[in-house]
């Protein structure tokens, strides 16, 4: 695709292989987006009357939505980075009268859209929630998927004879309402081979290793095209949890809860302090390890932070992928914006000649509290 940088592209019903020839010379651009809840990606061909894709391709089911599985990997410099292990879920024909402009369009997620098509009723006697996400994603290892799941800070499970939590949904939302009382995080991780993925059930842990760094406004060691900061002054709230005394059930004690991350500490010297105050609901008749839980849940889950970076980048110039759920250093920003930050979504746009990514970044706190960040 471009000096050092190369393109697989996978594609098959159960085990994919290697697109044809056909499919690859047809290939316009494909975009990638990964960090949030539920990765993505979208495949765009330019296609003719005669082309394959059309006359054999699409009739035969090469495409067929939640049955096609798709790998997209770029090796850089001879180091392969899988960017998407994914389901097709559309298709999209766009036909035109100018030459050259019909377009098929491919969208997809990652396996995690396998965890949400299917309803079920099942009981989990006896089971935290550790071994309830161990339950539910044993049967996805057919698909290369191995689970790792972090166990829950405080024990909360009934005895049988007392009852037992049952699952009347899809696994993925089974899954969403663990994350929620724990305050973890759910998501796949491609790779780092083709066909595996990882399972990750914990808390919102960013790899302490820095990225190389995103240089602006530093001359021939600019490595970013664009690159812009914001702060909004009222991204942080304080809640408050009020639990009954575990003696008399009846007098209310408030706790207050703050807005930092004990997994997620602030990037910056100078924090940004809260500016709302919210209160807890449906916690003053819970247990008290239930209410400990949630109440830890939500220190884990991450303070909102009140910095916030987008740019693009061309992948050429900068070396390598620059790659979401890490940490990264900005440089040439000034004194105030300087400093390591989270990376938080990445999106891929990769074309014949070209590979460009557009991110986003996040801290709390202005100045940085490391006197330099990775070159």
């Amino acid at each position: 695709m471009l000096n050092g940088i190369n393109l697989t592209l996978l594609i098959g019903p159960a085990v994919p292989v290697p697109a044809p020839q056909a499919v690859m010379d047809a290939l316009h651009s494909i975009q990638v987006n990964s960090g949030g809840g539920r990765s993505g990606f979208q495949l765009s061909f330019s296609v003719s009357k005669k082309s394959l894709l059309l006359t054999t391709l699409l009739p035969v089911g090469y495409f067929d939505p939640m049955l096609t599985r798709v790998i997209i990997m770029a090796t850089i410099n001879g180091l392969p980075n899988v960017l998407m292990d994914g389901i097709v879920t559309r298709q999209e024909m766009s036909p035109s009268s100018e030459p050259g402009q019909s377009k098929l369009t491919i969208t997809g997620e990652d396996l995690s859209v396998l965890m949400d098509v299917v309803e079920l009723k099942r009981p989990f006697p006896g089971m935290d929630d550790t071994l309830q996400m161990l339950t539910i994603l044993t049967p996805y290892a057919a698909f290369g998927i191995v689970p790792l799941v972090m166990p829950s800070l405080f024990l909360d499970f009934m005895s049988p004879t007392e009852g037992w939590e049952s699952q009347d949904s899809t696994d993925l939302a089974h899954i969403q309402k663990l994350t929620t009382r724990n305050g973890y995080v759910f998501y796949l991780e491609p790779g780092p081979l083709p066909g595996q993925s990882l399972a990750y059930f914990g808390p919102n842990i960013r790899l302490p290793v820095p990225q190389p760094a995103l240089n602006v406004n530093m001359d021939v060691h600019t490595n970013v095209e664009s690159l812009s900061f914001s702060l909004n002054g009222l991204a942080k709230e304080v809640m408050i949890v009020t639990i009954m005394d575990p003696i008399t059930h009846k007098i209310p004690i408030p706790i207050p809860i703050p807005n930092i991350s004990i997994f997620q500490p602030p990037l910056g010297a100078r924090p940004t302090p809260p500016a709302k105050i919210r209160f807890a609901d449906n916690v003053a008749n819970k247990r008290v390890a239930t209410v400990l839980k949630e109440t830890v849940g939500l220190l884990m889950k991450g303070s909102a932070n009140a910095i916030t970076g987008n740019g693009s980048l061309d992948v050429l110039r900068y070396g390598r992928v620059l790659r979401s759920r890490m940490l990264v250093g900005v440089r040439g920003a000034g004194l105030a914006y300087d400093g390591l930050y989270y990376v938080d979504t990445v999106t891929h746009n990769i074309k014949h000649g070209e590979y460009k990514q557009s991110f986003t970044l996040s801290r709390d706190g202005l100045i940085a509290n490391t006197p330099r960040v990775l070159p």
